[in-house]
């Protein structure tokens, strides 16, 4: 017998392999699948069956080519929907893999046709149930994929997926959700690797509500960012897509190369070294996004409609960047830096840099009058980058101006190009990413604050916290 979970990094997201004797099931597959076939040839057993729990928004799925390569056939949720491949699940629906038997649950609300998969052990009890993104550690899925009319209805139908179907399961039945934490399909996953029903029932806090009405009320007043990549998702999960060694491999590139292919081909350029290191000297026009944040931001600062180049530390990060990126539909990135920055200097390549102050020094400044803008005087502004849960948990510097990360390039305009910008955010990782873009778009004055809210001690511009609850509305203006 065999459960595996695979993890994908960057994503968050969670796939499942299951299986005894010789067949196994796979749930949710991302699009590379050879780990699929490595561990179930490993345990000699055959994939019969694909399962998927909804449409995906935030990866392309890798059901087709898992199937072209295994015979075995995809049962895909939503039916309502035209899928251009596999069969339609249906509730009540059983599968087996040896000893082990698999029933399909309809769990809707996060999309209007979600499946949650029961697994049942060898004699016959309740053991796992693989929730898709209807129930996580901490949270459940967002309502707003078919916008703001359908969500009092679709958190509804969630609630009673969840209360009446999900819960009375048994408080020993193990959780296995499609996402953990830091995945954009809910607002605050917890860190849970592992979870029950029962320990959901008593932690979660979004399961403490009151009643339906009080459940909806608290979703509806949740509003966690929509990548604008996710309507490329919903797209192309419905018609299958292309398989992964469709995706360009990116060619090591010298300097001069490098530089050609981005003006031939109009590419974008993405830096994923540390802020730091970006700060110093990067090639102008590129967008930094650490490797770590890269599945989290790609989809906001890059486009599909032209293709990436990468520079990068080492090549084991351009291997690790491209994946992320080809699980997220990014196919055309043809090529990346060789030597990285060394290179690009030492072909006495034009480079350019960033200013960045420590939060310590960015205190001083305010309160010595050297960078007083939005806080009081005239020369300067802060733009705090941070989301509103953070504005409200850690409190926010009085007189900055806020705009999140994510609506920067909606909002570029609100930004002033006439007085220096200091960004803020957690670490100075997020105020990179906002400085990159800005520059790219002719801001010529930015400077970055490296550090956060812990070292913060401005007397001019102090943290405020709020005292009395508020709604993320309020906090958000």
């Amino acid at each position: 017998m065999i459960i595996e979970r695979i993890v994908s990094e960057g994503l968050a997201h969670y796939s499942y392999l299951i299986g005894d004797r010789s067949e196994a099931i796979v749930i949710d597959p991302r699009r590379d699948v050879d780990i699929y076939l490595k561990t179930a040839a490993q345990a000699d057993m055959r994939i019969s069956h694909i399962l998927e729990t909804h449409r995906n928004e935030d990866y392309f799925v890798g059901s087709m080519e898992l199937a072209g390569r295994t015979g075995g056939q995809v049962w895909h949720a939503d039916s309502q929907w035209d899928y251009q491949y596999g069969k339609p699940a249906a509730h009540g629906q059983r599968w087996k893999a040896g000893r082990l038997e698999v029933e399909a649950l309809a769990t809707p609300g996060h999309t209007p046709g979600s499946f949650s998969y029961l697994l049942r052990d060898p004699a016959g009890f309740p053991w796992m149930l693989f929730s898709g993104d209807a129930l996580f550690a901490g949270d459940v899925g967002r309502i707003d994929l078919l916008g703001p009319d359908k969500a009092p209805e679709m958190a509804g139908r969630l609630f009673e997926s969840i209360f009446e179907r999900i819960l009375p399961l048994g408080d020993d039945v193990i959780l296995c959700p499609a996402h953990g934490s830091g995945s954009v399909c809910a607002e605050a996953i917890a860190e849970r690797l592992w979870t029950t029903i029962g320990l959901e029932r008593k932690h979660n806090p979004r399961l403490k509500a009151s009643g339906k009405e009080d459940f909806v009320s608290t979703l509806l007043a949740s509003r966690p960012d929509r990548p604008p990549y996710f309507r490329r998702m919903e797209r192309v999960n419905l018609e299958g897509r292309p398989p992964m060694s469709a995706a360009t491999c990116p060619q090591p590139l010298d300097a001069k190369n490098f530089l050609s292919l981005v003006e031939r081909e109009d590419a974008q350029i993405i830096d994923l070294r540390q802020e730091t290191a970006y700060s110093s000297a990067h090639i102008p026009g590129s967008q930094f996004i650490w490797l770590d944040g890269l599945a989290g931001f790609a989809g906001w600062f890059a486009g599909y409609d032209r293709p990436i180049v990468l520079v990068g530390g080492n090549r084991g990060d351009i291997e690790k960047a491209k994946v992320i990126l080809q699980r997220m539909g990014f196919d055309s990135i043809p090529g990346y830096l060789a030597g990285g920055m060394l290179s690009w200097h030492m072909a006495a390549m034009k480079s350019e840099s960033l200013k960045t102050v420590t939060v310590q020094e960015i205190c001083r400044l305010l309160d010595g009058g050297g960078a007083s803008g939005a806080a009081g005087g005239s020369n300067a502004v802060i733009l705090d980058v941070r989301s509103a849960g953070e504005l409200e948990k850690d409190g926010r510097i009085m007189g900055a101006q806020h705009i999140h990360i994510t609506e920067i390039s909606a909002r570029k305009g609100e930004v002033p190009r006439d007085r220096r910008v200091y960004i803020f955010c957690g670490s100075g990782l997020r105020s990179m990413v906002t400085a990159s873009f800005l520059k790219a778009q002719g801001w010529t004055d930015l400077a970055v604050i490296l550090g956060g809210m812990a070292g913060w001690r401005s007397r001019k511009c102090p943290i405020k916290k709020s005292l009395e609850k508020r709604s993320r509305v309020l906090i958000n203006k």
